[in-house]
C-alpha cells in the first residue's frame, strides 16, 4: 500500500440535492469526497470511508482522477449512506429531507500502525468513531490532527464531542455549530470559549460571509470570494476543509501566518465548488485557477 501524507476518514454519499436553480437526483457526494477531491490539488491525500455493493463504478473513477487512495474505502453488502436535501431561500442551510445511514452503521475505521499519516482530518462522523480512530494514533508521528462536526452529534452526543475536542490540534465548524456548542450568539466569544475546550486553533465557517481563525490569542478573519451565482452549496464546507489542509500538507508551516493562508486557500477551492452541482465544478477545475482566484482576492481585500 501507498503511503499518503493526508489522510481523511469521513463519508462517501449519494445525494439528492434541489436548490432554486434547479434538481438533481443523483449526485456524488458525501464529507470525505468533496475533501480529497479538494485536497488532492495540493497534496496525496488517502479516504477512509465506507460504501455499498450499489457504490457507482463511475464515482470510483471521478476519485481516481486526482490520484486519491482508496486502499481504505471499504465496500460492502448493503447500500451506500444516502442523503436527501433542499436549498430555498436562505442558500446557508440546507433543509434535510432523508437520511439513510445504510453501510455507515457498519463503519469501523481502522489506521494502519506501519504507516500513520502525518496530516489526519476527522470529517463529519460520530464522534464514537473518531474518537476511535485517535485511539489509534501514535504522536509525534501524526503531527496534526483536525475534525468537523455538526448540529446532530452536538445535541446527541455532547460528551463523546467533548472527548474528542481535547485530542485535536484543529476544530473546523460553521457559525450556527459554533453557538449550539457554546450557547454564545456572538461568534468571537464562541471561538474563545472553544479554543478552552481543547483545540488550540479553531475555524469558524460563514458562509457567503467568509470565517473567523482563532489561533493561540491571534484572530483573522476573512470574507468569502464574491460570487454573482450560487447553484448548490453543498460540500462547500467539507472542500473548504480539504483546501485549508491539503494547502498546510503542502507548505509544511503550521505557523499563524501560514494559517491565514490555508483559510483564504480553502475559501477559495469552495467559492468554485457552490458554482456546480455535486463535484462537477471541482473536475473541471485547475490549478491555476485557484492561483488567479487567490490573485484577485487579495486585490479585493487589500487596501
Amino acid at each position: 500500500m501507498k503511503s499518503y501524507p493526508l489522510m481523511v476518514i469521513g463519508t462517501v454519499a449519494i445525494d439528492e440535492v434541489e436548490t432554486p436553480f434547479g434538481k438533481r437526483d443523483s449526485v456524488f457526494g458525501g464529507s470525505a469526497s468533496y475533501f480529497s477531491y479538494a485536497a488532492s490539488f495540493f497534496t496525496k491525500v488517502e479516504l477512509m470511508a465506507i460504501v455499498g455493493k450499489d457504490f457507482p463504478i463511475e464515482y470510483r473513477k471521478i476519485l481516481e482522477e486526482h490520484s486519491i487512495g482508496l486502499d481504505h474505502l471499504q465496500v460492502t453488502e448493503g447500500k451506500t449512506f444516502r442523503w436527501k436535501g433542499k436549498y430555498e431561500s436562505d442558500l446557508n442551510s440546507a433543509l434535510t429531507l432523508d437520511t439513510q445511514l445504510n453501510v455507515l452503521l457498519d463503519f469501523k475505521p481502522e489506521l494502519r500502525p506501519e504507516s500513520p499519516p502525518e496530516f489526519l482530518f476527522l470529517a463529519n462522523i460520530d464522534p464514537l468513531l473518531q474518537m476511535n480512530v485517535l485511539d489509534q494514533v501514535k504522536r509525534p508521528k501524526c503531527k496534526f490532527i483536525a475534525c468537523d462536526t455538526m448540529n446532530f452529534w452536538i445535541n446527541g452526543k455532547r460528551k463523546e464531542l467533548d472527548s474528542v475536542l481535547k485530542k485535536v490540534d484543529l476544530f473546523v465548524l460553521n457559525d450556527g455549530e459554533a453557538r449550539l456548542l457554546t450557547k454564545e450568539m456572538n461568534l468571537i466569544r464562541a471561538g474563545r470559549k472553544i479554543q478552552q475546550m481543547g483545540p488550540g486553533t479553531v475555524v469558524v465557517k460563514k458562509g457567503e460571509h467568509g470565517a473567523f481563525l482563532f489561533c493561540s490569542e491571534k484572530f483573522f478573519s476573512v470574507p468569502a470570494y464574491p460570487l454573482e451565482e450560487v447553484f448548490d452549496p453543498t460540500g462547500a464546507g467539507d472542500t473548504f476543509a480539504g483546501g485549508m489542509m491539503g494547502y498546510l500538507v503542502k507548505s509544511g508551516d503550521l505557523g499563524f501566518e501560514n494559517l491565514k493562508r490555508a483559510v483564504v486557500c480553502g475559501s477559495i477551492v469552495a467559492s468554485f465548488t457552490v458554482e456546480d452541482f455535486g463535484l462537477d465544478r471541482l473536475r473541471k477545475l485547475k490549478l491555476n485557477e485557484i492561483e488567479e482566484r487567490i490573485e484577485q482576492f487579495k486585490k479585493l481585500c487589500h487596501f
